[in-house]
């Protein structure tokens, strides 16, 4: 659906964006993330036919956005970070002006906004002014609004930005819910929802692709470190850490704070030939049963996409001519 290669932005003499090269397909949802600075926006607003690259190739469904820039255009959906809406009209009178915008069949409108108040949760405040609206859902309105006419590619620019949990994770189902039909982009700064929500992640820093994969194949590339968390009463807190560090195969214990009696241990693991992360794991419990120390937890600690994303970036910073 979507086909960028090799594309680069300057601006003057400034190289925002050098030579991203990625491809995405209906039914994904694909996440941009990286600093501020990175290059995220300007790469957004050159696939969205805001400006063109200025070199480079960006395709839509096959559609050169510089050759056919109308024709690739109708085939976008675009949120930007702040929506642009109109305060004084309602929500379904607001779409209904986006519908003629995009140019939806006056005999297919109401079928469309219909399916776009659904997908968004937005029934129940169709008649009401956007004004009197929460930032939740103002935001889901112009989701709707961008999912309208059914693009093939929708791009989000911070879709969560200013939600609260409970707004985000609507927003996730939704956007999880409109990757039925679409290939989604979406750049986002919340590092725990680009892993929840997305099949793909793309990491950018210096306007260069650090690394593409989906968050499990970032984690085993870019963050292998094995550990473990234990969760122990406070009393037993030096008698396991005394055991737990005489394991082999112990690099590190940090110990996090005390909370209900209870403590949690992270233990960092070395990697080794001779020993798989469950054989480390059954020897750290061993180390703890021979003191007589008895975890309310002990499981292993899967590296998160923050880690993945701040190794990257380290790897970045010491070799900034490379990209991976």
């Amino acid at each position: 659906m979507l086909e960028v290669r090799e594309i680069h932005k300057w601006y003057g003499p400034f190289h925002a964006v050098r030579g991203v090269t990625f491809a995405a397909s209906r039914g994904q949802v694909v996440g941009l993330l990286g600093p501020n600075g990175a290059g995220k926006t300007t790469t957004i607003r050159m696939i969205t036919g805001v400006f063109p690259p200025s070199r480079g190739t960006i395709s839509i469904d096959g559609l050169s956005i510089r050759a056919d820039p109308e024709a690739s255009r109708r085939l976008i959906g675009y949120l930007p970070e702040s929506a642009p809406l109109y305060p004084e009209m309602s929500v379904t009178g607001y779409l209904q002006y986006r519908a003629r915008l995009f140019a939806v069949p006056s005999a297919d409108r109401t079928g469309a906004i219909e399916r776009a108040l659904s997908l968004t949760s937005l029934e129940e405040v169709r008649h009401k002014r956007i004004s009197a609206l929460s930032k939740g859902f103002r935001q889901r309105v112009g989701l709707a609004a961008a999912a309208l006419h059914r693009p093939g590619l929708l791009v989000l620019d911070e879709p969560a930005n200013g939600l609260d949990p409970t707004q985000i994770r609507q927003m996730r189902e939704t956007i999880r819910s409109l990757a039925q039909d679409s290939c989604v982009l979406l750049s986002s700064h919340i590092l725990s929802e680009v892993e929840l929500t997305c099949d793909r992640v793309i990491v950018i820093a210096s306007g260069r692709v650090l690394a593409d994969g989906t968050p499990a194949e970032l984690r085993q590339r870019h963050a292998p470190e094995s550990a473990i968390l234990i969760e122990i009463a406070d009393a037993e807190t030096t008698a396991a850490t005394i055991a737990v560090r005489s394991t082999p195969g112990v690099a590190e214990i940090d110990p996090g704070p005390s909370e209900n009696g209870w403590r949690t241990l992270r233990v960092r693991l070395r990697q080794t030939k001779d020993a798989s992360p469950s054989d480390q794991l059954a020897a750290v419990a061993r180390s703890l049963h021979n003191v007589g120390v008895v975890p309310r937890v002990l499981t292993p600690d899967a590296p998160g996409l923050e880690r993945v994303f701040h190794s990257l970036l380290e790897s970045s910073a010491e070799s900034p001519g490379a990209a991976a």
